[in-house]
């Protein structure tokens, strides 16, 4: 009876039962179940989509690390080959075309990037051309031998694409920036096929003149970087299903 009315008493005064520790021991194990949970998914995905999480993860904690700025720009994240599959051939190509860009040390003057479907290299035409003319420079002539060795180790099928400015052009040869662009294009490519052989099957031109800027022809600056050929790597099952259409 007075065991009874001790415990009576204990309530009354605001005095919790004991027992909370299984509480938190439960949450614990709940905490430990996710995570070996979150371990064996990561498992049974590709190593590059994983990288890809962090990199997300990262950059969503991270309010502009080690001092990084804002640029303007259509890419998210700079081109990095484990943005891709690291054991596909897309992630080899880009290894070597950014060796092949620092051994020349082109950084300011070569861009690279990538998507599933095709692996861009951007080359500025104050480094291949003189302004308004579609010779190749003979300093940029290194540059495409070794661009052509790397072209003919790889299966992608390959498009040449000049770009200008919206600066008018009307010259004889050129009426306008389509015909300059074009020519650009098509001088690079000749300079594969003739002087690399690299097959002509695999290669294609456009001129796309000054419609597909890169950046808005405001200034001189961006004028200069929208004047560029770009050499593009079509994946192959793109290029598959573009035929099949």
């Amino acid at each position: 009876m007075s065991k009874k009315r001790r415990n009576d008493t204990s309530q009354d005064q605001g005095e919790t039962p004991t027992g909370g520790w299984e509480v938190v021991y439960s949450g614990f194990v709940l905490i430990l179940l996710c995570f070996f949970i979150m371990l064996c998914s990561f498992s049974s995905m590709e190593e590059a989509k994983v990288m890809r999480f962090v990199k997300s993860f990262t950059s969503a904690v991270s309010i502009l690390p080690g001092g990084l700025d804002f640029e303007s720009g259509k890419e998210v994240l700079p081109p990095s080959p484990d943005i891709v599959d690291i054991e596909s051939e897309f992630a080899k190509l880009f290894e070597d075309l950014r060796k092949l860009t620092r051994d020349f040390g082109l950084e300011g003057d070569i861009n690279l990037s990538f998507s599933e479907k095709e692996l861009v290299m951007r080359l500025s035409d104050t480094f291949m051309f003189d302004l308004g003319v579609a010779e190749i420079l003979p300093e940029a002539i290194p540059l495409l031998n070794k661009l052509a060795f790397i072209i003919s180790k790889t299966f992608y099928p390959v498009r040449v694409e000049g770009h200008t400015d919206n600066l008018p052009i009307h010259t004889e040869k050129f009426p306008s920036n389509w015909e300059l662009s074009t020519a650009r294009a098509v001088n690079v490519l000749r300079y594969f096929t003739e002087n690399e052989k690299i097959p002509m099957q695999r290669l294609s031109a456009v001129g796309f003149g000054e419609f597909q800027p890169i950046f808005a022809n405001d200034s001189p600056e961006h004028r200069a970087k929208n004047r560029r050929v770009e050499i593009v790597f079509i994946g192959e099952k793109h290029e598959q299903t573009s035929l099949a259409e």
